[in-house]
């Protein structure tokens, strides 16, 4: 009843609508009451006997005229056709229901198993973070299951991690490992701007029956326009908080958030945005930390979203635009690279470059000294492996590049990991302990 109410709620009292005045590209010009419009109002265009309505979303305001992008393609508009204000904001009413679905950025089911039922309360899809003032503490160490972060980069419950990594890196397997182990009591995962083909081998080879049980997965593909891209990053973080909201702790994955930043500058650019950095827009530095600080603690008494948001860098570029600004704004960087790939270990992290912001506080003391001479051994031999694989190096002349040498190859077996093998906190800590030969504390 209570979202039934809420449906009746959101009826607009009067039918308003406008015609549409010109489309330049994607955009559309809306004539008419715009004075009853608003940026983030959602509109239905006629498109002509026997095509169906084009929803649309207001983005701006221009010389009279309202600026709409379409959620779908504009076959079938043309001047004059009806433009039909349907809502002022954007709404959805997630639920506990929601569990083992696949959805995608309208809130609607696209896995063909019948209607998705709704919560009791709207959630609006663009919001504040919860007040800094009022938010908890992030808790203890959470078990990811993969052995190199576990150890070398430990993450928090309510902490926020960015994947930094190129094209065909692993940056899809590590979240499928992400999303399968991590000890957490449920998962959003959204896939925006994935291709196609890949959606379907995630859901049933990566995340199967089980991963999937636990999880809500919100879809927007390649193909899809560029609100339904960013529109399916705001959906996965509502429905993140409605979960937490709950009590639960959440897992909270977005694959990849550069695409998130990718149609959020297609959208500034039309409406006339002047580009700035590498041609992205201001809105695009805007946006990022209003959607990324959503996650983390809740207020206290409440459960906490931990997220790990992928970031694919160009041309393996780790400083260009959008990598700068979200390593910024994150708790901490995983860094995935090509040439440790290359030589296949997999997923290939490099753990002298990744940083984890907590993990000071969350790794027992006993650990810290075994932690340490693992990376003085790995940064050791960083730095002499040029002349090591020269053959410069004579065997004898320091006694720690002697020892970063002999432990190189266990070191590495240590951090290769496949894709269907989880290894806890505390095995990765004894492994790793055992494997330097030293014992903790």
């Amino acid at each position: 009843m209570k979202s039934l109410f809420a449906e009746i709620d959101s009826l607009m009292a009067t039918e308003i609508y406008g015609r549409v005045a010109a489309v330049q590209g994607l955009l559309v010009e809306i004539a008419g009451p715009v004075h009853e419009m608003s940026v983030g109002s959602r509109l239905m265009i006629d498109s002509g006997e026997g095509n169906p309505p084009v929803p649309a979303e207001v983005v701006g305001f221009r010389d009279g005229h309202a600026l709409c992008m379409p959620f779908s393609n504009l076959e079938g508009v043309r001047m004059g056709c009806k433009a039909t204000v349907t809502a002022r904001e954007s709404v959805v009413h997630p639920s506990n229901q929601w569990l083992g679905r696949v959805i995608n950025a309208l809130g609607e089911p696209i896995d063909g198993k019948g209607d998705l039922p709704g919560g009791g309360s709207p959630r609006k899809l663009r919001t504040n973070p919860p007040p800094a003032s009022e938010r908890s503490r992030v808790g203890g160490p959470i078990d990811l299951g993969v052995r190199a972060l576990n150890t070398f980069v430990t993450c928090c419950e309510g902490q926020r991690m960015g994947i930094f990594a190129g094209s065909g890196v692993g940056k899809s397997v590590l979240m499928s490992m992400l999303a399968r182990n991590t000890d957490c009591d449920v998962s959003v995962i959204g896939l925006i701007g994935e291709r196609g083909r890949e959606v379907q081998e995630f859901i049933e080879d990566d995340l199967g029956e089980e991963g999937l049980a636990r999880s809500v997965v919100v879809v927007a593909t390649s193909d899809e326009s560029v609100l339904m891209r960013r529109q399916a990053a705001y959906l996965a973080m509502t429905v993140a908080e409605h979960f937490r909201d709950d009590g639960q702790s959440v897992l909270c994955m977005m694959d990849s958030i550069t695409r998130f930043a990718m149609a959020q500058r297609e959208i500034g650019l039309s409406v006339g945005e002047p580009p700035t950095s590498k041609g992205y827009t201001p809105t695009v530095f805007t946006e990022l930390p209003r959607l990324l600080e959503r996650a983390g603690p809740g207020k206290v008494g409440k459960g906490m979203i931990t997220g790990l948001f992928t970031v694919l860098v160009e041309g393996d570029n780790h400083n260009e635009p959008v990598a700068d600004a979200v390593r910024g704004i994150l708790d901490g960087h995983i860094v995935m690279e090509r040439a440790i790939a290359e030589r296949g270990r997999y997923p290939a992290i490099n753990v002298l470059k990744s940083v984890s912001r907590t993990m000071p506080r969350c790794v027992p003391e006993a650990q810290l000294p075994v932690l340490r001479k693992a990376k003085q051994l790995m940064a050791t031999f960083s730095d002499m492996e040029e002349l090591i694989r020269l053959g410069a190096y004579r065997k004898g002349s320091d006694p720690t590049v002697d020892e970063a040498i002999r432990r190189h190859e266990p070191l590495e077996t240590f951090l290769t990991q496949w894709k269907d093998e989880a290894t806890s906190l505390e095995e990765g800590y004894s492994r790793l302990a055992n494997l330097l030969e030293m014992t903790p504390g």
